[in-house]
């Protein structure tokens, strides 16, 4: 390479492409075509929701449904089922949410390193959005989701989707609703991986166990219900 590194090669050989461009040019002034389909087919609400359910399950998440009112006793319940007695929770995860959760809630924030979330037992959040036709929940570390690592450490995450409104058919739709400028992180199932011989493991990279709760109603205006959903 005539003693050029390899980041040198690639630039060098960028700006040879770019050579006859010219410098008042900006990407803006080339919009892309995007005509193409936004979703497969049409489909009611309920049946979207119904087939992001089935995608979930289909990537080995957990799926759970409950309306509002029933949120938190469903919550208490998956993580005494869970056995978990230490909590991660987002700072503006709802209060409600955990009324009546026997455990240690212990609220995101810097002092919350790597180390001491892989000590904890759980995470609960709530998302930006849920697409149907990939079965993936997408977080952008808003107010009830939090930082990234508080998803990425632990290994069970509990994931709370409203259906009425976070729920959309496909990954154009929702990239057209979610800002470039936040932190996505795409969650399709649990983490997993497979080597050479496609053996797959999963907890590599993210939660070994992923449930989702599927919220019909409002449950940002959950003020605590000890009610089984």
């Amino acid at each position: 390479m005539n003693g050029q590194s390899s980041r040198e090669l690639i630039l060098g050989r960028v700006r040879r492409a770019l050579r006859d461009v010219p410098a008042t040019e900006q990407p803006a002034g080339h919009p892309v075509p995007r005509d193409y389909a936004e979703k497969h087919g049409e489909r009611s609400h309920d049946a979207t929701v119904g087939l992001l359910a089935e995608n979930l399950a289909d990537y080995r998440a957990l799926v759970h449904r409950t309306d509002a009112p029933g949120l938190p006793a469903l919550l208490a319940r998956l993580l005494r089922e869970r056995g978990a007695r230490r909590v991660a929770v987002p700072a503006g995860l709802p209060a409600g949410w955990l009324a009546g959760a026997d455990a240690e809630f212990l609220l995101d924030s810097p002092d919350l390193t790597a180390r001491v979330l892989d000590s904890v037992d759980s995470v609960i959040t709530g998302c930006a959005l849920a697409i149907a036709e990939t079965g993936t929940v997408v977080l952008d570390a808003g107010p009830d989701q939090g930082s990234r690592r508080l998803t990425l450490v632990p290994d069970h995450h509990i994931c709370v989707v409203r259906t009425g409104d976070q729920v959309v058919d496909s990954v154009p739709q929702a990239v057209r609703r979610l800002s470039p400028a936040r932190p996505l992180t795409w969650i399709s199932g649990p983490s997993a991986t497979s080597d050479i011989e496609l053996e797959r493991v999963e907890g590599v990279h993210g939660p070994r166990t992923l449930e989702v709760v599927l919220v019909t109603g409002d449950p940002r205006e959950v003020t605590g219900d000890s009610r089984e959903p």
